[in-house]
C-alpha cells in the first residue's frame, strides 16, 4: 500500500535535486577513475597475451622471441606491486600534492565554492568541471521529478540521466564510452519494460534493435567508402541503450539532433582552430544530449516538432 504525501515529499524535485548533488560527486570519481581502471585492466590482458607462446605461435608461425617471455614477467610483476585502484580506493586526494581530501571538503557543490575552486593545502586550481558536473546532475534530476512525478520510475529515469553524463564526460575526455557503463544501461532498459515501467517490451527489444543497427549500418557503409573507421562501437551500444529505454520512435530523432549539433559543433571548432585536421570528435556525447532531450521532452513531443 503506498503512501502518497510520502512519496511526493521524497519524489518531489527539490529532494531529487538534492540527490543529484550527492549523485554527481560519485559521478566525478567515476569519470576520473573508471578510464584508469580499464587502462590498468589492458595492460594486465596485454601483458598475458605477450607472454603467450602458444597465442604467438599460431599468429605468427613462428616461436616467441626470447626476451618476451622475461619482459612479460617483469611487467606482470609491476602490476601486480601497484596498490589498489577501484572506484573505492584510494580516498580522494588532491592529484597536485597529495592532501587527502576531508570529508567538509567535498561536500557537492558547496566545498567547491567555500574553498574559491582551490586546494586547501597547495592551492592548485580545482577544475569547474566537478561542480558542473554535480550541479547538471542536480538539475537533472529535478526536471525528471518534475516530468514524470512523484511515483518511483521516476529513480530509474534518474539512473538513465546520471549514466548519460556520465559517459558524456567519459567520452570527451577519452573517446571512449565503456561497455560497462553501456551494456547495464541497454539491459535496464529491457527489464525496465519487461517490469512494465516504461514501454511495452516489443517496442524496447525493437528500439535496442534498430538503435544498434542504425548506427552499425553508417559505419560499415562508410568504412567500406572511405577504409576508415567513423565512430567508435561504443556508440552502437549507447544508441541501443537509448533505444530499449525510449523506443524505436526516438531513433530518428535523437539521430538527428546529434548529427545537427555535432556537425555544428565540429564546424565551429573547425573555424576557431579547436579541432585540427585529421582529429576525430566524439559522437557519444551528442547522442547522449540527443537522449537527454527526448527523456525530458517525451518522445511524441519531439516528433510533432519534425513532423513526424
Amino acid at each position: 500500500m503506498g503512501f502518497p504525501a510520502i512519496d511526493a515529499l521524497w519524489l518531489s524535485p527539490w529532494v531529487l535535486g538534492l540527490l543529484g548533488l550527492c549523485i554527481g560527486s560519485f559521478l566525478n570519481v567515476v569519470i576520473h577513475r573508471l578510464p584508469r581502471m580499464m587502462e590498468r585492466q589492458w595492460w594486465h590482458d596485454g601483458v598475458a597475451q605477450l607472454g603467450d607462446a602458444e597465442s604467438w605461435q599460431r599468429t605468427a608461425g613462428q616461436a616467441l622471441p626470447p626476451a618476451a617471455a622475461p619482459l612479460a614477467t617483469q611487467m606482470a610483476r609491476t602490476l601486480e606491486a601497484l596498490p589498489p585502484y577501484s572506484l573505492a580506493r584510494p580516498a580522494s586526494a588532491c592529484p597536485a600534492c597529495g592532501h587527502r581530501i576531508r570529508w567538509y571538503e567535498n561536500l557537492p557543490l558547496l566545498s567547491w565554492l567555500a574553498l574559491r575552486g582551490r586546494c586547501s593545502a597547495c592551492g592548485t586550481g580545482i577544475p569547474v568541471r566537478y561542480p558542473l558536473v554535480e550541479l547538471l546532475t542536480a538539475v537533472l534530476f529535478a526536471l525528471a521529478a518534475w516530468r514524470f512525478g512523484p511515483v518511483p520510475v521516476s529513480l530509474a529515469w534518474c539512473a538513465v540521466l546520471a549514466t548519460l553524463v556520465a559517459l558524456t564526460a567519459i567520452d570527451l575526455d577519452t573517446m571512449l564510452l565503456p561497455d560497462s557503463l553501456t551494456l547495464p544501461l541497454l539491459w535496464a532498459g529491457l527489464l525496465a519494460a519487461l517490469a512494465g515501467w516504461t514501454l511495452p517490451l516489443p517496442t524496447a527489444v525493437v528500439g535496442a534493435v534498430v538503435g544498434y543497427l542504425s548506427l552499425w549500418s553508417v559505419y560499415w557503409l562508410f568504412k567500406l567508402v572511405t577504409g576508415k573507421e567513423g565512430m567508435g562501437h561504443g556508440d552502437f551500444k549507447l544508441l541501443a541503450a537509448l533505444g530499449a529505454w525510449l523506443g524505436w520512435q526516438a531513433i530518428l530523432p535523437i539521430v538527428l539532433m546529434s548529427s545537427v549539433i555535432g556537425a555544428t559543433v565540429g564546424i565551429a571548432l573547425k573555424l576557431s582552430g579547436r579541432l585540427g585536421s585529421g582529429r576525430p570528435m566524439p559522437f557519444g556525447p551528442f547522442l547522449a544530449g540527443g537522449g537527454i532531450a527526448i527523456i525530458l521532452l517525451g518522445t511524441q513531443r519531439v516528433l510533432g516538432w519534425i513532423g513526424q
